[in-house]
């Protein structure tokens, strides 16, 4: 797939008065034309910096961006001016206008542009229409719900037809419906305009909905980047297993447990093959973690199991699994996330 923004190489120091904070450290990474890419990571792990980075309101200490091969850090201050009226950017707070209705935000961009009045209000209402805000034109943001204002922020983003969009933290100050309402309509917007879109995220869940691809950053750097689905089934880097697993970080507690991880594909997250393991090994085992998402319309699931410590109880339940073509992976260090608590079947 033809790249549409390479980062090369890009380090972030930013020099306080008495210490200094590498937020990037020689980060390199490419994004495909037409992808949802999502940029995850704990608090301080660098995503917000990066984002920054990749429209230079962030300019990094080291390394460089291109914008469809243009090198950011050699273009003038005009010049990098035009790029960024096609990276348009989305924050958590909305950042309306509010002495501003909706329809006269959607058009602030293009004021600032010159297009010409009429033409500002035409495309306004269209985008409204795209974002499902047609009868919301004369409100104000006041009046508005957290997702109201964030459709509107997002026609406002539209407005000058951006090649990319950037969504910082987007669905954090929204309850999970309105999320799931806002993440939908991301995903409409790149499927119907062939928007490339970045949303960075400290949520696992936010990614497994719509992303495509997943870069996941841990003090600073890249520690892991692939498709959702490849980093989902066989995550690789402690950071991602953390996500993935919701491994706590005490593994010493845990060592004399044997856990293993299931990775259900399609079909297979419907079936209850853990019920018929135990019903035909007859042996119980500990659920410590079990959770099914649906990844580019396919369903997807893990579950993480204690088994028994009777090696041979252990190895029939395995070959168990395996004869019925499950991923299977042991994890010697688990600590049991217990998110979806523990459950004994």
């Amino acid at each position: 797939m033809e790249t549409i923004i390479r980062m090369q190489d890009v380090s972030k120091t930013f020099i306080g008065r008495d210490d200094q904070v590498e937020a990037l450290k020689g980060v390199s990474l490419e994004i495909g034309r037409g992808d949802i890419c999502g940029i995850i990571g704990m608090s301080g792990a660098g995503k917000s910096t990066l984002v920054r980075c990749l429209n230079f309101l962030e300019k990094p200490t080291s390394g460089t961006v291109f914008i469809e091969e243009r090198d950011l850090s050699s273009l003038s201050p005009a010049q990098l001016r035009q790029v960024r009226r096609e990276v348009a950017m989305i924050f958590q707070h909305f950042n309306l206008l509010m002495q501003r209705n909706v329809l006269d935000n959607v058009c602030f961009p293009m004021e600032i542009n010159g297009v010409k009045k009429a033409d500002a209000r035409k495309r306004a209402k269209e985008l409204l229409e795209v974002v499902g805000l047609q009868d919301k034109a004369k409100s104000y943001p006041s009046q508005l719900s957290g997702g109201q204002k964030q459709r509107v922020a997002i026609a406002r983003a539209l407005a000058n037809n951006p090649k990319i969009l950037l969504c910082d933290e987007a669905t954090s100050a929204l309850d999970p419906t309105t999320t799931k309402a806002i993440l939908h309509l991301l995903q409409k917007i790149n499927r119907e305009f062939g928007i490339t879109i970045v949303i960075i995220t400290h949520e696992m869940a936010v990614v497994q909905e719509i992303c495509s691809h997943v870069a996941i950053l841990n003090e600073g750097e890249l520690a892991e980047y692939g498709s959702v689905e490849e980093v989902f089934a066989h995550p690789k880097s402690l950071a991602a297993k953390k996500l993935v697993f919701r491994i706590e970080p005490k593994e010493a507690l845990m060592e004399s447990r044997r856990c293993v991880r299931i990775v259900f594909r399609e079909n297979s997250s419907f079936e209850p093959v853990i019920a018929n393991m135990v019903l035909a090994c007859r042996t119980p085992v500990n659920i410590l973690l079990a959770d099914t998402k649906d990844i580019g319309g396919v369903a997807h699931g893990q579950m993480i199991l204690q088994l028994p410590d009777d090696e041979a109880s252990a190895a029939r339940m395995l070959h168990y699994l395996r004869e019925r073509k499950l991923e299977v992976e042991e994890l010697p260090s688990y600590m049991g996330g217990g998110e979806a608590g523990e459950s004994d079947v």
